[in-house]
């Protein structure tokens, strides 16, 4: 046996979530249906990074796999996007050590969010932008934003229905730019809690809109509730962009932001 790792891009708009589901469509199911196409088998088993929501995007997924063909690495991406979906498609695949693991070698992931601010909604793009026809001030964004980043336990910012005991991250940058009704959110870090980044860009909007004063950022954070944070904004905005095995190329990211 030997070891893949596959990057792959998937609209989530058509699925209930990355993880298998017993009987909603999902993009691991899809996957390990392909996997299993080629090696004969009911299903293949497969390793992602992370589990995404449903509605939720990946730009590029790692994805680890097992397999006892002889197949060459650049042919192993045709191999898979001629029996997937449209919706999912396979960048590149390459063999790695047996002991590589997409999920537990992983330095570090970024998130984007997009947002939409024109008056009128863009009915083509309502699965991939969260549509907010609201004046947000990106200067209060930025401030809420700058007290977000470092080390911090984020209780607060994550969905209470997680089972993670260990609550703390390093979110290393947040990053907002607009292009006039166009935003995007950024999020740079160590590793993100159930709902996180959903989370913390729902409190972003409320200090753009002000609705919530930047300076309570801090509080909210040290008071370890739920409650106190912004609304989850939608999943339809949020898209995982990549995921950092190496630590030059993580540094070297993050620095283009600072």
């Amino acid at each position: 046996m030997r070891r893949i790792l596959a990057h792959l891009s998937y609209d989530g708009a058509g699925f209930h979530g990355y993880q298998r589901q017993p009987n909603d469509r999902s993009v691991q199911g899809e996957i390990e249906q392909a996997l299993g196409k080629i090696h004969k088998a009911d299903g293949w088993k497969s390793v992602s990074s992370g589990r995404t929501d449903s509605g939720v995007h990946g730009i590029r997924q790692p994805v680890h796999f097992d397999s006892s063909l002889a197949i060459p690495e650049d042919r192993w991406p045709k191999a898979l996007n001629t029996l997937l979906p449209k919706d999912i498609h396979v960048h590149s695949c390459q063999y790695v050590s047996s002991s590589f693991h997409a999920r537990y070698d992983a330095l570090g992931k970024e998130y984007i969010y997009r947002i939409n601010t024109a008056p009128e909604r863009n009915v083509f793009e309502r699965h991939y932008v969260h549509h907010l026809p609201k004046k947000l001030d990106i200067g209060a964004m930025q401030e809420a934003a700058a007290h977000l980043t470092g080390t911090h336990n984020y209780t607060s910012f994550s969905s209470p229905k997680t089972d993670v005991v260990d609550k703390v991250r390093t979110l290393f940058v947040i990053d907002i730019a607009k292009e006039k009704d166009d935003w995007t959110l950024r999020f740079t870090g160590s590793g993100f809690l159930y709902q996180m980044v959903r989370v913390l860009t729902g409190t972003l909007i409320e200090a753009g809109a002000g609705d919530r004063n930047p300076g309570e950022v801090p509080e909210i954070l040290a008071a370890e509730d739920r409650a106190l944070a912004g609304k989850t904004a939608p999943a339809c905005g949020l898209y995982l962009a990549q995921v950092f095995y190496e630590q030059k190329k993580m540094d070297d990211h993050i620095k283009k932001f600072q």
